[in-house]
């Protein structure tokens, strides 16, 4: 059976105002790019026409420009659930324009089949290949596992991208799970990185499925910034405290998988592991991979790599598919639930290394706002991967904006992260081992070990005011160095005592 092959205007059209839509992809990879374009160009018609038009996302995480930025762009999202990087959609919704829910990754696919968040109308899902079948529908995802599998099952109707950017060969990598919903669910049978428990497809009803829409798009690959002094040692700082509780039995000899995020700071700590002798080769298990991981696995630094979505370059992605032959043995794609699955991360031991936007003196973390009301990006799975993890580490520049701004602060502004869940706090300046400490004692490691040295005598005089408690706090004067950046754009204040009643 053949299905009817359609433009992306077409299947766009088909959508009506006030609908939800659940996509595929996770990051920019994977994600369904040429109807959502074409759906971006109705909505500003229809707004020009003096008519309503706005959808509901669902997705794996963040998208790209074609998703997040056009369709915020045309005033076209009405909610938006969860994870976004997109600098167009953040100032959409720091102008309080789009209903958007920041939660955790691995809780996304659940909870839209338990109803939270309404009905799936439409699933616009990216493939590589199709079999198509006159009952069901096995369709190939590309470069990401995301939701595909929950909302391709919740909608009403799907529509497949048939993406000839992707290598059919993209098939090999898929290891497609959906668990139970309680009380039938089962344990997650995953005890090793590279285990596979699934299907290489997703499976689709074919009555569903309303169009194949072909094109060849490639994915809008992320550019991140270069690695500087900073990111650097800070790789350095994480990968000699592993490297230190590998040598002391804390870490077993043969080493435990791995979870770090994107960018110039996880490009460094895997930089400097990979390069250090004493630690063996080693796993990851992870939600998004990135380009130096790629090039350790084929070095055979990394045996094998568990991840949700290859957000890697395109010449990276070809690689890839260059070296099927290889990757289909060491790397594999799951859904977001799997590969953010708490049962999973607790049960492989996962290490898990991600970064923070601030963390105050005692060890509570922000990842999502700027001075507490400004949405930067959302919590993504860091939340899923530090709760569980066998050791949580959160990494940050001392500084910011030039050394205006202080990461390490007396209380965070938001708080994604609580102190019960971080163990690890590391700067350029050092590493705090907040393991086993109270309160007071994680404030002064945090203090003389993370803090920039301009910063360290203003922190030490918060805590010389702060009240006495299990805790101590002033909290007249919590936020006063936030609220000095407010005011005069710089966190140097002369001292607290203005604040202090």
């Amino acid at each position: 059976m053949a299905y009817t092959r359609i433009t992306a205007a077409e299947a766009a059209a088909m959508i009506k105002n006030g609908e939800n839509i659940g996509l595929s992809g996770f990051t920019p990879a994977g994600t369904a790019k040429a109807v959502t374009k074409e759906l971006a160009k109705i909505a500003q018609a229809e707004h020009e026409a003096g008519r309503e038009f706005k959808v509901g996302l669902f997705t794996g995480a963040s998208t790209g420009q074609s998703t997040d930025g056009d369709l915020s762009n045309a005033q076209a999202i009405k909610y938006r659930a969860p994870y976004t990087t997109n600098s167009d959609f953040r100032k959409h919704v720091n102008a309080g324009e789009i209903a958007y829910n920041d939660i955790h990754l691995s809780h996304m696919a659940q909870e839209l089949r338990y109803g939270f968040m309404g009905e799936v109308d439409w699933a616009i899902i990216e493939v590589c290949d199709i079999e198509e079948g006159a009952d069901t529908c096995k369709a190939y995802l590309t470069a990401a596992g995301g939701i595909s599998p929950t909302v391709a099952r919740l909608a009403k109707h799907v529509v497949l991208e048939l993406n000839r950017f992707h290598s059919p060969e993209a098939k090999y990598l898929h290891d497609v799970y959906e668990p139970l919903d309680p009380p039938c669910r089962q344990p997650i049978p995953i005890t090793h990185v590279n285990d596979r428990i699934g299907t290489p497809y997703v499976e689709i009803d074919a009555k569903k499925i309303v169009g194949v829409v072909e094109c060849n798009i490639a994915d809008e690959a992320r550019a991140f910034k270069d690695a500087d002094p900073i990111t650097d040692q800070i790789g350095h700082n994480v990968a000699q405290f592993l490297i230190s509780d590998m040598k002391r039995g804390i870490i077993p000899q043969s080493f435990l998988p791995l979870q770090s995020g994107v960018g110039s700071t996880a490009n460094a700590i895997l930089g400097a592991l990979g390069h250090d002798e004493s630690v063996p080769n080693f796993n990851i298990y992870t939600e998004v991979l990135q380009d130096s991981v790629v090039g350790m696995m084929l070095e055979g630094r990394i045996k094998d790599a568990s991840t949700c979505s290859l957000t890697v370059s395109n010449e990276c992605l070809k690689q890839i598919y260059d070296n099927m032959d290889y990757f289909k043995q060491h790397l594999t794609l799951r859904p977001s639930e799997i590969s953010n699955s708490p049962e999973v991360i607790r049960r492989l031991g996962v290490i898990a290394i991600n970064t923070a936007i601030e963390v105050d003196i005692y060890g509570n973390a922000n990842s999502t706002h700027i001075s507490g009301t400004k949405m930067m990006n959302g919590i993504g799975g860091s939340g899923d991967f530090e709760r569980n993890a066998y050791i949580s580490i959160f990494t940050c520049p001392s500084t910011a904006k030039g050394g205006l701004i202080s990461s390490i602060v007396p209380m965070v502004s938001h708080q994604d992260h609580s102190e019960h869940d971080v163990n690890i706090i590391v700067t350029e300046q050092g590493v705090a081992d907040l393991r086993g400490k109270s309160p007071i004692e994680r404030a002064h490691l945090i203090i003389e070990n993370c803090a920039h040295p301009d910063y360290r005598p203003l922190l030490r005089d918060y805590l010389k005011i702060a009240k006495m408690g299990q805790t101590r706090h002033c909290l007249t004067a919590a936020f006063a160095m936030h609220d000095t950046l407010m005011r005069k754009g710089d966190m140097h204040l002369t001292d607290f005592a203005e604040y202090v009643k």
